[in-house]
């Protein structure tokens, strides 16, 4: 391991991190088309409820054949108009899924790439520590020897 290594893997998290990133844009963008599709489908059926109730007693009391006529075509398009947005709405909540899995994924892969490299600097740190400890051996052994070999100190 070495500190090339580690900067492969720094380039490696960055990228991570900017996929990741714009994985949660896409997701809170998709959160927010999905609200938006939800409200609207809601909207529409509150107007129906309230269209339904303000005429249809009205046209059914006092109306011409006409007008009752008008009123179940346009209760009909309003119908059709909430089915169509329910499978808009339908649509967006599986986008929105589709973009939290896709977020998930992006930041299980930041986070290996993280973890990898904690582990590398921990190699890294105890590779400089058994080199160390090596020759702090050595010296210590050359000291022993020295000590008691007086030719020894002569050759060193």
């Amino acid at each position: 391991m070495n500190a090339n290594n580690l900067q492969v893997l720094s380039i490696l998290l960055e990228r991570a991190e900017s996929e990741r990133d714009e994985g949660r844009k896409q997701m809170q963008e998709a959160q927010a088309r999905a609200t938006h599709a939800r409200a609207q489908h809601g909207d529409l059926a509150q107007y129906r409820n309230d269209y339904q109730q303000r005429w249809g007693q009205q046209f059914a009391d006092r109306g011409t054949m006409d007008i009752v006529v008008c009123y179940q075509t346009f209760g009909g398009r309003l119908d059709q108009a909430i089915t169509s947005q329910t499978q808009v709405a339908d649509y967006a909540d599986q986008r929105l899924e589709q973009a939290r899995a896709r977020l998930q994924e992006l930041e299980m892969r930041v986070a290996s790439i993280a973890k990898l490299m904690e582990r590398r600097r921990l190699e890294i740190s105890r590779a400089g520590q058994r080199q160390e400890q090596k020759a702090t051996d050595e010296q210590a052994a050359r000291a022993s020897l020295s000590a008691f070999n007086p030719f020894m100190r002569l050759s060193a």
